[in-house]
């Protein structure tokens, strides 16, 4: 999958590529999913997300679980034929290079190990940096999707107490994630009041709350957001430098172990349907993740 311009979804293409090798430190995967992650549109929208700039034309992708075919030099560890989920590059792909992996969690298939690598480098980023402790209540704004769903389920197993936000028809999955849930739109923080105190916010869907979330937390310090990029205009941290990927997965893997983490696959899309799941993300209202598959 590839775009030669940026655009919308329309300039998405599946082209015929010469297959990635691996450079030193560094692994090639047979694809078998591939996670579909927000920063993956906004890139291709143009968005401005780094210093480094994208260079077109240019594929689409971070995470992928698959199966090992080729290792790097220098990687100790894995063999052909492991099968393993992580974050690479242009993971959109019959084969792609992984820059950070870890062995598959038992009991997950690839579809839904596809869904973790980000998501959980992420929410245990987020957690740190919102430095919520033990004992507090935690405000997690748009809390169904992937970042959510594990934000969610850490917070929990950490002692943390979780209210959540989300639509209406994902209240009941807020709260089977151990969520205290309620809905956004007007009058949500009074809403949010009536659950209880609020130590430390998460904007995870980039909704225009970050105003309302300093009001509930009293303190800009204490809210984090991922989403939008005029957070810093208002006193409040934009996390978007990813931490150690391969430390993020080992802790998801242990959770998945532990069974304190389970994100679900809300739908898989093939490699043809890359410029409807980009559609889907975007429109949000997630319950878990969504994943390609080529």
């Amino acid at each position: 999958m590839s775009f030669a311009e940026f655009g919308g979804p329309d300039v998405l293409r599946v082209i015929e590529a010469e297959e990635p090798r691996p450079g030193p430190g560094r692994i090639r995967v047979a694809v078998r999913a591939a996670g579909v992650n927000p920063v993956d549109w906004r890139i291709r929208e143009g968005q401005k997300l780094s210093a480094r700039p994208v260079e077109l034309p240019s594929g689409v992708g971070l995470d992928a679980a698959g199966v090992v075919d080729e290792i790097g030099e220098g990687v100790e560890g894995v063999a052909v034929g492991d099968h393993v989920f992580g974050k690479g590059i242009d993971t959109y792909a019959e084969y792609a290079v992984l820059t950070a992996w870890a062995p598959m969690p038992e009991g997950l298939t690839f579809e839904e190990a596809a869904g973790y690598p980000s998501v959980t480098e992420t929410a245990l980023r987020v957690l740190r940096e919102c430095e919520v402790r033990p004992g507090q209540t935690l405000l997690v704004s748009g809390a169904s999707g992937g970042v959510g769903s594990a934000v969610l389920q850490i917070a929990r197993d950490r002692g943390v107490t979780v209210i959540g936000t989300a639509g209406p028809a994902n209240q009941d999955y807020l709260r089977g994630l151990g969520a205290l849930a309620t809905t956004y739109g007007e009058g949500w923080t009074e809403r949010v009041r009536r659950l209880g105190r609020v130590d430390a916010a998460l904007d995870l869907a980039g909704s225009g709350v970050i105003r309302d979330l300093v009001e509930l937390t009293g303190d800009p310090r204490k809210v984090v957001s991922i989403a939008d990029l005029g957070a810093p205009g208002l006193g409040v941290r934009f996390s978007g430098t990813a931490g150690s990927v391969p430390d993020a997965l080992a802790e998801a893997a242990a959770l998945v172990a532990r069974g304190k983490l389970r994100i679900p696959v809300e739908r898989t899309y093939p490699l043809t349907g890359a410029a409807a799941a980009h559609i889907d993300s975007r429109a949000g209202h997630a319950r878990g993740r969504r994943v390609i598959v080529p």
